[in-house]
């Protein structure tokens, strides 16, 4: 069986780079750190690092143990969390990662309702996009992630999931520009926002007949308006994003057909931790009151969290 420290060892070099920057990290003489990768090297019978120059990188076979042990540790701290709010030892912690719009929306009033029944546990936030926040939460680092797609999120085999909200999708022009649906605009300049945003975009324009001319990206859905306000594009933003920032100088048009969907993910077999339990259940009452919520769903399959 693998050691725990060694793999730790493993991790804090591929992080920071080098024996001696991992040896600092851990408060190791960087003798110590030496032995230790070379005692799992030993153990694997694989190489794990090679000699560059006067610095050293990870070989494939170390990469790929890096990225697993990385998994492994960040499991067995929240083991580690869990045990010890269940037994009683601490009030437990459980931290969330959440993309901006959600963040800037329905996130704040969960946590202080969460915070307000739940005082003795320790919340905490990350800003992540769906990609980072799905590994986040594969590592361990998190409890929970908050997530979109266009309608559907990939790569969540072997997580739970559950749908909160079907956002639509809203055109976005200056407030004195005429044009209300997507072909109306196809000869302006757009603004496209994150990969997948940039994907929804140029699908929705595909879909009615045209390929948008996209002159800038940007996924700050604040510039977006600006940039749209100073007349220097279009663009389309889903429903939570223009109810964290409103620009006074854009408008904004449903786009018909067009949904985001906010998804909440967790790892490992019901029952959750109370903690996330608890989470769970205040971000699902959590939505701006001005957000559309007519689309709703809640999946109830095999995968899903059960509503409770």
């Amino acid at each position: 069986m693998l050691d725990v420290t060694r793999l730790a060892v493993l991790v804090a070099v591929a992080r920071t780079g080098s024996v001696t920057a991992a040896a600092r990290e851990l408060h190791y003489a960087q003798p110590s750190v030496s032995h230790h990768l070379a005692r799992l090297e030993a153990e694997t019978g694989s190489r794990l690092i090679q000699r560059v120059g006067r610095g050293i990188r990870l070989t494939e076979a170390g990469r790929l143990l890096a990225e697993r042990a990385e998994e492994i540790l960040g499991r067995l701290a929240a083991a580690s969390e869990e045990l010890a709010a269940h037994t009683g030892l601490r009030a437990g912690r459980v931290r969330l990662a959440a993309f901006p719009s959600a963040l800037g929306t329905f996130v704040p009033r969960a946590a202080a309702s969460f915070a307000a029944a739940h005082p003795e546990v320790d919340l905490r936030f990350t800003e992540a996009e769906p990609p980072e926040a799905i590994q986040l939460l594969r590592s361990g680092s998190v409890e929970a992630a908050l997530v979109f797609g266009y309608p559907s999120v990939a790569d969540l085999n072997g997580l739970r999931h559950e749908v909160l909200l079907d956002e639509p999708t809203y055109l976005v022009v200056p407030v004195d520009v005429a044009g209300d649906q997507l072909l109306d605009h196809r000869d302006r300049p757009w603004i496209a926002g994150c990969e997948r945003c940039r994907s929804e975009l140029l699908q929705a324009c595909s879909d009615v007949g045209f390929t948008p001319d996209i002159r800038f990206t940007t996924d700050d859905y604040v510039a977006v308006q600006a940039l749209v306000a100073a007349g220097l594009g279009v663009t389309t933003l889903p429903g939570l994003a223009l109810s964290a920032h409103g620009n006074e100088r854009v408008r904004a048009v449903p786009v018909p057909g067009r949904l985001r969907r906010i998804i909440v993910v967790v790892a490992g077999d019901a029952p959750d931790p109370p903690g996330t339990a608890a989470l769970l259940t205040h971000l699902r009452t959590a939505f701006p009151p001005n957000v559309d919520l007519s689309h709703r769903t809640v999946r109830t399959g095999r995968g899903d969290i059960q509503p409770q």
